[in-house]
């Protein structure tokens, strides 16, 4: 539900209808064809995605109507642009949109198989498919990859789910409104620690323990902190949790630098290849369907370039479709193996995307679903990773909840495309329970002021 300042803001803009029989213009247009700004095909595109926003915005049919008599003349788009880029969408998801602005591009991955969308459609063809030169550019960690996205170096990128939320709130750089319309895997991490600890499988014996994650911004950092709070270890003061770049783990491993990382599962794997370590649990173990790694653009990029952005989310879902069928995995190791791209043994990562693999203790395990690739953003996982922000004392005061959730994570968009290409979007909501607790995405604060053990 919108809140009382924006209803307040909306009813300055009212006006009445001229035909008499609705309230507003708004409300003639929503009812008649849902069009504001726009004819033929594209007013008709642009009336459902607008009725769609609405209706996802204020389920209730009154709040509906409270809405549209609230902001009168205004067009739904010009309305809700302080909120969502509601043309810009349009113009981007039409059907027959424009050329594309911009074929030759830059996507930044790091080397790690939650970026498998992303990189594969490369060497697989996805991108040259839909129109578009990608060069998919390797980079040595999360925060060069921040930089460079912000910079314009890079056009759009793999990212860390909660990094475009921290870009887009201004936590650790200068807010810029960024976007997440695919995520790129669901799953695919696992907690490692050094052979040495073969004895320690109970987190209750950590104390003292070095551990990695990847980057304070990351779903690694959040699950493993999770974790050790459910087994009675603050994770602030029981245990040194250290950031480092995926690539370098094991050598830190190796060199007793740490004594195990939360990381994704090429890297878990690697130190099981190597001998230097054992897969403890997989992530899926703490949360099962648990979001990671995105596919990631700022506004700037998706208002400038909308038929660009179009079609890099098209050629994205298009790989993500083909990467989730048990069938290409072994290709798709084959595909992204060398140098340029993971450079790690194809052996290792298709233990990773078949599930099926050693974990360092003499066992094979079989798992399929050890890493999926599902792209669609639910807004709760966006809500999820703000209550852990909040939990561990990353944001402060109050949080727009749903409200920066709505505008990071794009799954109206996502929704539309799927169907575009002929893919079943799943059901908009999503549950969630992580050890066993379930999340209530209408209740976030009453999550965070669950845990015993927090920051805020």
């Amino acid at each position: 539900m919108a809140s009382k300042d924006t209803f307040r803001a909306f009813s300055r803009l009212f006006s009445g209808c001229a035909c008499g029989q609705h309230r507003s213009k708004a409300e003639h247009d929503f009812q008649a064809t849902g069009a504001t700004a726009a004819s033929g095909d594209e007013a008709r595109y642009a009336g459902a995605l607008e009725k769609s926003v609405v209706q996802a915005l204020f389920p209730q049919a009154a709040e509906r109507r409270a809405f549209l008599k609230a902001i009168g003349g205004t067009s739904i788009a010009a309305a809700l642009a302080p909120f969502l880029p509601l043309g810009a969408v349009t113009e981007a998801f039409a059907q027959g949109s424009g050329a594309i602005e911009k074929k030759d591009l830059k996507i930044g991955f790091i080397p790690i198989t939650c970026a498998t969308p992303i990189i594969m459609a490369h060497p697989l063809g996805f991108y040259n498919k839909h129109g578009l030169n990608v060069e998919v550019v390797k980079t040595a960690g999360w925060a060069v990859i921040r930089d460079k996205t912000i910079n314009k170096e890079y056009d759009a990128a793999h990212m860390l789910s909660p990094m475009p939320i921290a870009i887009s709130m201004g936590l650790g750089s200068n807010p810029i409104p960024f976007s997440v319309p695919a995520i790129e895997n669901i799953n695919g991490q696992a907690i490692t620690l050094a052979m040495k600890h073969k004895e320690k499988r109970n987190p209750k014996d950590w104390k003292g323990m070095k551990l990695a994650i990847p980057f304070d911004y990351s779903m690694h950092n959040y699950l493993l902190r999770y974790y050790l709070a459910e087994n009675g270890i603050d994770p602030d003061t029981d245990v040194q949790l250290r950031s480092v770049p995926p690539p370098e783990m094991v050598a830190n491993l190796r060199a007793e630098n740490i004594d195990g990382f939360l990381a994704p599962d090429n890297i878990a794997q690697r130190a099981v290849y190597d001998g230097v370590g054992f897969i403890h649990i997989l992530s899926k173990e703490i949360w099962d369907g648990h979001p990671c790694c995105s596919f990631t653009a700022s506004q700037e990029f998706v208002t400038a370039n909308p038929n660009t952005y179009a079609a890099l989310l098209r050629a994205i879902i298009d790989a993500s479709a083909y990467a989730q069928k048990a069938e290409n995995r072994k290709q798709i190791a084959e595909a992204i193996a060398p140098a340029n791209y993971l450079n790690a043994p194809p052996v290792v990562l298709e233990q990773v995307l078949t599930g099926t693999y050693a974990d360092g203790l003499g066992n094979i395990k079989k798992d399929p679903d050890r890493v999926s690739f599902e792209p669609f953003p639910y807004e709760s996982f966006a809500i999820w990773i703000l209550t852990q922000m909040k939990r561990w004392g990353q944001v402060k005061g109050e949080v727009d909840y749903a409200g920066i959730a709505r505008k990071v994570f794009l799954a109206t968009e996502a929704d539309k495309v799927m169907k575009e290409m002929g893919l079943k979007p799943p059901a908009p909501n999503k549950s969630i329970t992580v050890m066993g607790k379930a999340f209530d995405p209408a209740k976030p604060e009453d999550y965070v002021a669950s845990f015993a053990i927090k920051r805020a």
